[in-house]
């Protein structure tokens, strides 16, 4: 038995050895599947079921809770990590009717064929009242699928935030214990999959502000005891301010490119500037997204295979286009055999950011002293550029 408060308990997850989520994110600190249970005087409500991998878990905390009926199964998001769970709850609970928006409705009827008439669904600001306790409802889309909402348990002032605030970490601790850790591992999980919507954000943000929080539930990672930590945190990392930092991803196949990073980052970290450095060749794409959060500027590093960019270099770009960092400045640098079209290609992989393109540095082969000096006025370039812009770290 965990209780968040009385009547109000965790009954989900911890998964300590999950290593990929949708066989695409790094794990390194596994990750938890939320789901709480609220007994209210007339009515009981479950928040959000678990990856079904973990059912049996989540069936065997309602077990020893003593549930034995379940009047309402509201499902925040219809991602399967949160919902897939709700078919067999609906076995075991078949009086249950699954709470949720018209949009998360049809959503999980594609994705888990739930019937129709299992749902009961609701408008944004609508409450539930379960009896001494009152959910109320608050439309959140874009945090980060289109269909998520967020719930507020009015008498106890907790938010179930669904994704909206949460952690990839996996902790027996059902609050937050390590602040500096927790928000490092939101921070991850927000570069990952909330970047792309920082205004959508903004605008959900504003929208929960008249809200008296005091703890902060989300469907991942530790609860929040004290919701201004990760408030804060999003606040900083949506905002329009950047950092006086330079994250260079590169890769390099026979050194020439290598050469060219380790004179550019020599640059840059005599200047005075933090750079952030990373072989693409075997980087953990989470720290490359962690460090795109904040940075002014981004410097891609590749040779050419036949006459494009190499494949990982192009796949590097390819995510920094989708999660959309708020970076001022990207540049492109690398060598090439006898012709290429990469600077171009990169453009175009990069078409989202609303960035300015630096003046790219090319080497044919083996770096000479003038591409040495164009790599010298590429870090000056970015220096001055940062100094305008009155940047700190």
């Amino acid at each position: 038995m965990r209780p968040l408060k009385p009547n109000i308990f965790y009954v989900g997850a911890v998964d300590w050895d999950r290593r990929m989520f949708d066989e695409l994110i790094p794990l390194p600190d596994g990750t938890t599947y939320n789901a709480y249970l609220i007994k209210g005087s007339n009515k009981v409500a479950l928040l959000d079921t678990v990856d079904p991998s973990k059912v049996d878990t989540l069936m065997g905390n309602l077990v020893s809770l003593g549930v034995d009926h379940i009047d309402y199964i509201i499902s925040h998001h219809a991602e399967q990590d949160h919902s897939g769970s709700i078919p067999d709850l609906l076995v075991l609970y078949p009086q249950a009717k699954v709470v949720t928006n018209p949009k998360c409705r049809d959503m999980l009827m594609d994705l888990l064929h739930i019937e129709p008439d299992k749902f009961e669904t609701i408008e944004d600001g609508q409450t539930l009242s379960l009896g001494d306790k009152t959910l109320k409802f608050i439309y959140t889309p874009w945090v980060h699928w289109p269909e998520t909402m967020c719930s507020y348990l009015v008498e106890d002032r907790i938010l179930f935030s669904c994704d909206f605030f949460g952690s990839h970490l996996a902790t027996s601790n059902l609050f937050v214990d390590d602040e500096e850790r927790t928000v490092e591992d939101a921070k991850r999980y927000y570069a990952e999959i909330m970047m792309p919507f920082r205004s959508q954000i903004q605008k959900n943000l504003d929208k929960l502000a008249p809200l008296a929080i005091d703890m902060i539930a989300p469907s991942h990672g530790p609860v929040y005891p004290r919701p201004a930590l990760i408030v804060e945190a999003y606040r900083d990392w949506i905002g329009d301010r950047v950092k006086n930092e330079v994250v260079v991803a590169y890769v390099s196949m026979h050194d020439s490119t290598r050469l060219m990073v380790e004179h550019l980052v020599h640059e840059l970290t005599d200047k005075g500037l933090k750079v952030i450095q990373f072989n693409l060749a075997g980087a953990d794409i989470g720290k490359l997204a962690i460090s795109m959060v904040d940075a002014a500027t981004i410097v891609i590093g590749a040779p050419t295979v036949l006459v494009g960019p190499h494949p990982v270099a192009a796949n590097a770009a390819v995510l920094v286009n989708a999660l959309r960092p708020k970076t001022r400045f990207v540049g492109v640098i690398g060598s090439y055999g006898w012709a290429g079209k990469m600077v171009d290609q990169f453009k175009t992989l990069l078409g989202n950011l609303k960035a300015e393109f630096l003046e790219p540095v090319l080497a044919k082969g083996l770096p000479r002293d003038e591409d040495y000096h164009k790599l010298d006025a590429l870090a000056e370039r970015i220096h001055q550029s940062h100094q305008q812009m009155k940047l700190t770290q």
